[in-house]
């Protein structure tokens, strides 16, 4: 498969320990880079991966879940261009389960922010979450 990048993005709230917020990412990502950025109100947590093996623990989660069906239906719907962007429950994260959601309002802290571009996302989406029927 082509070059593929994925960029994550979540924010840490004052409330928050910085450490359980990274451990969300990287129960869900193989080996990323991680930055915090200062913002006026707490942090944002920034991590980075490259190629397949940084959606191995993604891919395997799936498996594991059993989700692949709803997975299929909110990759293609994030769906732009080369880009793929999607949300994920920061909390569901961190005890190591995949659980989707929306950008605002349904997780009281926030959600994780994924992006992945690559030159043939829709051959991306069918490896991470072929059909199951």
């Amino acid at each position: 498969m082509d070059e593929i990048t994925i960029q994550v993005e979540v924010e840490i709230n004052p409330t928050e320990d910085p450490e359980k917020v990274k451990r969300a990412v990287e129960n869900l990502l193989g080996n990323a880079e991680f930055e915090i950025k200062q913002q006026r109100q707490g942090s944002l947590l920034v991590a980075k991966a490259e190629g397949m093996d940084g959606l191995t623990k993604f891919y395997n989660l799936l498996r594991r879940e059993r989700i692949r069906d709803a997975t299929r239906r909110v990759l293609f719907g994030g769906l732009s261009g080369k880009s793929i962007a999607f949300y994920l429950n920061k909390q569901v994260a961190y005890v190591g389960h995949v659980s989707f959601s929306q950008p605002t309002a349904e997780s009281p802290l926030g959600p994780i922010k994924v992006q992945i571009q690559c030159d043939n996302p829709r051959e991306l989406i069918e490896w991470l979450a072929p059909r199951t029927a």
